[in-house]
């Protein structure tokens, strides 16, 4: 899961984005509303958390903006205002939820949580492929009732072509989704993120790659046995 953190202040970025980051998202922050503009013209993101004071283009006439241009991402507003009117506002111009500052970031959690269930009500809360399972709610992976222990980006590898059963990508398209851009690395390290999933699958007990790569084009979920 991606999300754009647009906030001005790197004393509350810094912490929200790296709590964030040990919670298995991938994180982008947006120092002001033109920024996130820009960015949101270019990547997809799953989640927008949206500060309301912000340079440039504040944040109600962002998600105002947002919303007119048709975006239907979840946004979750940030601010220190408390004052009933100050909600409304932001409700009114598209936020999905309101969070005041301070707040725990176990709060902020919860709230991501509940924001990014709304759009998967497609979705198990479990997610599944034969015998291996993964829970977002607790990050964990099993096979045949065994945790496989994965590094954060083979976890978020294989919940991504879990959540694209369907879907074939590419190598750019994998680094968009699971990489922020000022992290980007050569689109080789996907390779070698793929083998070592695959291997550490495989001494769990998996005979099969639960990720088919289709030369040429890039890779796909296997369909289940």
């Amino acid at each position: 899961m991606k999300i754009l953190l647009v906030e001005d202040d790197e004393n509350i970025a810094i912490p929200v984005a790296e709590d964030l980051d040990d919670r298995n998202y991938v994180v982008e922050v947006a120092p002001d509303g033109q920024a996130a503009w820009e960015l949101l013209d270019v990547f997809d993101y799953d989640l927008i958390l949206l500060d309301v004071m912000l340079p440039k283009i504040d944040g109600i006439a962002l998600c105002r903006q947002l919303r007119s241009s048709g975006c239907k991402t979840p946004i979750l507003m940030l601010t220190a205002r408390d004052t009933i009117d100050d909600r409304v506002k932001g409700l009114d111009a598209g936020a999905d939820d309101y969070l005041l500052k301070p707040f725990d970031l176990e709060e902020l959690s919860a709230r991501i949580r509940a924001l990014l269930r709304r759009g998967e009500t497609h979705l198990p809360p479990i997610l599944t492929w034969g015998e291996l399972c993964l829970a977002p709610s607790s990050c964990e992976v099993s096979y045949q009732g065994q945790i496989i222990n994965l590094s954060p980006k083979e976890y978020r590898l294989l919940e991504f072509f879990l959540r694209h059963p369907r879907r074939m990508f590419n190598r750019a398209q994998i680094l968009d989704h699971l990489w922020s851009i000022d992290r980007l690395p050569e689109e080789t390290t996907i390779k070698a993120h793929i083998s070592s999933l695959r291997q550490k699958l495989k001494a769990a007990g998996m005979t099969s790659d639960i990720i088919e790569t289709v030369y040429g084009l890039g890779y796909r979920l296997k369909e289940s046995p």
